[in-house]
């Protein structure tokens, strides 16, 4: 039975911080109440970490954190089974059975909606069908459902446009989904980073790795704050067109089977063709397969152009005083490979 009081939780972690306002907005035009977890911290971290497999990368860990917070707090949880997102690509396996690893390890744990979203042969029908499914989960159909969608995918196109301007800079873009235009959530919560500008004479730095990775500033220690601080101004994956990264990866040799690692290797790929980027930082996950591969691939690109490339690797037991001294290494380098 449709119940338009249905508390639906939604994970702050993984996909989140590609889809939030998408999300979002489409359950609260169906008038559900969506809960969302607190940004990621240590608590919801250990949570993870006691729950996952040792396995499973630390971006999958914070997600498991992140489901038993709401667990006890929402009617039902959210956590689609992503399998593609664009045509001939896929998203990482870990991702596809998330929900089959959640309900064996969250106890208790509330229903989920497990929608899959598929759209690796036919887009446009794999969405239609996906949104059809995760609304008729709890009662919704025809009309008030396209309503919602029609909602949800303009909020979603302002804020890929915010985005790529580099004004993404407030948790508006990701927490508050329901206040689109106003430029600062009345909550303060942390949004996307600010890749705006830092102060003239700065050094550019691409900054590439995923974006729930990124964006979370527990799992990334903020390592864009400490950029700016040291005179760098971030360039990030959002802020370049996705048309440009997208002819960027044609000069592999084989077409990537993944859509993150698309647009990572996209986004290198881009940015050392520019003359005004000093260097290339890659944050990654331990554990992480897909990431093992792209990594490699593009810190060897990046050294036949003669761009700096400064590989991180984070897992639940990296010590920030370690990343902050290779940080500081690369950005005092800079400035003399850059001039020289």
């Amino acid at each position: 039975m449709k119940n338009k009081k249905l508390r639906l939780g939604l994970p702050r972690a993984l996909f989140y911080y590609y889809y939030a306002p998408w999300w979002e907005t489409f359950w609260q035009a169906l008038g559900v109440e969506v809960v969302v977890s607190p940004p990621t911290n240590k608590e919801i971290m250990d949570l993870g970490v006691s729950l996952a497999v040792a396995e499973a990368c630390l971006p999958v860990k914070i997600y498991y954190g992140h489901t038993a917070w709401l667990a006890g707090q929402v009617d039902v949880l959210f956590v689609p089974r992503l399998v593609s997102v664009e045509k001939k690509s896929f998203i990482c396996p870990k991702l596809m059975g998330l929900p089959d690893m959640l309900r064996a390890a969250v106890k208790p744990c509330p229903p989920i909606i497990d929608t899959v979203i598929n759209c690796v042969r036919q887009p446009q029908e794999g969405l239609a069908a996906a949104v059809e499914d995760m609304a008729g989960r709890v009662g919704f159909r025809g009309r008030e459902v396209q309503s919602a969608r029609e909602a949800a995918q303009e909020r979603y196109l302002c804020w890929l446009e915010r985005q790529q301007m580099g004004r993404a800079n407030g948790a508006t873009d990701l927490t508050s989904a329901s206040a689109a235009g106003a430029a600062v959530s009345e909550t303060g919560k942390p949004g996307l980073i600010d890749s705006a500008p830092a102060q003239a004479g700065s050094l550019k730095v691409g900054l590439v790795g995923h974006a729930y990775l990124i964006h979370d500033r527990f799992l990334s220690m903020d390592i864009p704050a400490k950029v700016k601080k040291m005179g760098g101004e971030i360039t990030l994956p959002e802020n370049l067109p996705p048309d440009q990264i997208a002819l960027a990866c044609r000069q592999l040799p084989k077409r990537l089977f993944w859509t993150l690692g698309q647009k990572i290797m996209g986004s290198v790929l881009s940015l050392i063709e520019q003359d005004s980027i000093a260097g290339i930082i890659h944050l990654t996950a331990f554990g992480c397969g897909p990431d093992s591969l792209v990594g490699d691939l593009a810190e060897r690109y990046a050294r036949r152009r003669g761009t700096p490339f400064l590989l991180l690797t984070i897992d639940e037991h990296t010590g920030e005083a370690g990343v902050n001294t290779r940080l500081e290494a690369f950005m005092d380098m800079l400035p003399r490979r850059y001039s020289a």
